[in-house]
């Protein structure tokens, strides 16, 4: 009987099963941030113990630093404070740090990939819910909470119960003006925000073999919103080409040897799955989450559901996204004026990200009642993105060009909505208060979308602006 790759990679980093029923397993990487860390060096200091293999764990700042000054002391006094300790803990246990003087500096799930750090067969884990982005070359990548990141740093290890794997098969292909994200929002608008509790998400099929890596990151980054544990594409060709010449990839003949232990841990054409879903995406149309989770997610040609449309027990979450919005049933999505457009975040702040965004801004201006960001996910894509002018296609079009970092996507550093004002956003969540304002709403889409939106103002079928 053949095995999946979560089977697979689980079992060969089984340490032992506990009196609990969990099971003990080892984490190759660990990535840590300046927000979730703090507390758990406390911990280890309180016990008096030490971080047990240094080297396996990696340390950046993106979740606080400001994006348009960077001068320290930041003036947000929490926020300085917050650096600093992650500055003393990181040269205290000897921990490699990615500081905002670092080249490498950037969100902690694009420098992960990015850098080669993360590889196939690894179990990650990091202290941040969208942990999965880095499922996407082929690993388990779990997001944990404060008392696991003190476990982690302690004893190298995590306590967990094995998920179960759904294998969500995508057929056909995509047009033009439809991306991976996508995608996602349409397997969650379908499986819902709880559809995927207690699952592992396993991406397979044509349409996800012919993604990018890129592109495959943003669906597996948003996995943890459909409530999976974790989500995954299998390793191959295109992964392996990604990691070749990467600072902390393989190289020579390191690399041949990784590469066919990588190929092993893909999973069996007769691996068995718990469940299994199917998405074609032939007809699949950009998508726009309207509401106050990424589940209520529509085409952009769709109208917003009535009530009385929904079934029974999501009526009242739909009534409370009525409430918060202001929007109306059945009211077409189209057209819905926006005052803020943010392209930038874990799930869609890469190069190839920007490229679709400036493909839509060239020669265009932002609507000019519209606020528009661009924020690089990390150092590096800032400077690609530069050689390449998108840039100056940005600035052209009466965007904003920012330091990298993790900016609007929530509201822990100055980049934030003011009162009522509708963001359209490339990031992965859309709560109440989550881009830093009580009252504030969120529309998720694509970045080529969002881009469509500050150029018209409003929310606008990218794939029109595409074939003008």
């Amino acid at each position: 009987m053949g095995k999946n790759l979560l089977s697979k990679v689980w079992d060969r980093h089984k340490v032992a099963t506990l009196p609990s029923g969990q099971d003990q397993i080892f984490v190759g990487l660990h990535l840590i941030h300046e927000v979730t860390s703090p507390q758990a060096f406390q911990m280890l200091k309180d016990r008096g113990l030490k971080v047990l293999y240094p080297g396996r764990t990696v340390a950046t700042v993106d979740h606080i630093v400001p994006t348009d000054d960077q001068t320290r002391p930041f003036a947000d006094s929490l926020a300085e404070a917050m650096m600093q300790a992650l500055e003393r803990n990181t040269r205290e246990h000897g921990i490699r740090f990615f500081g905002l003087d670092s080249e490498h500096q950037g969100i902690v799930h694009i420098i992960g990939p990015e850098l080669g750090l993360s590889q196939p067969g690894m179990v990650i884990a990091c202290g941040d819910s969208h942990t999965a982005t880095h499922g996407a070359v082929g690993s388990l990548a779990f997001g944990i909470g404060t008392s696991q990141i003190r476990d982690v740093l302690a004893t190298q290890t995590l306590s967990m119960v094995r998920p179960k794997v759904r294998r969500i098969l995508v057929t056909g292909g995509l047009k033009p003006g439809v991306y991976s994200k996508d995608i996602i929002l349409r397997l969650i608008a379908d499986l819902g925000v709880k559809g995927g509790i207690g699952y592992a998400y396993e991406y397979a099929g044509p349409a996800i073999e012919a993604l990018d890596m890129e592109a495959r990151m943003a669906i597996c980054n948003m996995s943890i919103e459909g409530g999976a544990r974790v989500g995954y594409v299998n390793p191959d060709a295109v992964t392996f080409a990604y990691l070749e010449g990467r600072e902390y990839a393989p190289e020579g003949q390191a690399l041949q040897r990784g590469v066919e232990y990588w190929k092993s841990v893909a999973s069996d054409a007769d691996a068995i799955f718990d469940d299994e879903h199917a998405l074609d995406v032939d007809a699949l149309e950009p998508m726009v989450a309207w509401g106050i989770n990424p589940g209520q997610g529509l085409g952009v040609g769709e109208r917003l559901p009535r009530l009385s449309d929904i079934r029974p027990e999501d009526r009242e979450v739909y009534a409370k996204a009525y409430e918060h919005t202001g929007f109306r049933e059945g009211q077409p999505i189209a057209g819905t004026r926006i005052d803020v457009a943010f392209i930038g975040s874990c799930t869609n702040g890469r190069l190839s990200d920007l490229r679709a965004a400036a493909a839509v801004a060239r020669g265009r201006k932002a609507a000019p009642r519209v606020t528009a960001l661009v924020v690089p996910g990390s150092k590096e894509v800032a400077r690609q993105a530069e050689a390449e002018g998108l840039d100056e296609i940005f600035r052209a079009a009466g965007f904003q060009w920012r330091a990298a970092g993790c900016s609007m996507c929530l509201a822990m550093n100055p980049d934030r909505l003011v009162g009522r004002q509708l963001s359209a956003s490339s990031s992965n969540r859309n709560f109440i208060g989550r881009q830093g304002s009580p009252t504030g709403r969120t529309l998720l889409m694509s970045p080529a979308m969002v881009a469509a939106a500050a150029v018209t103002g409003e929310v606008t079928d990218v794939r029109a602006l595409l074939s003008a």
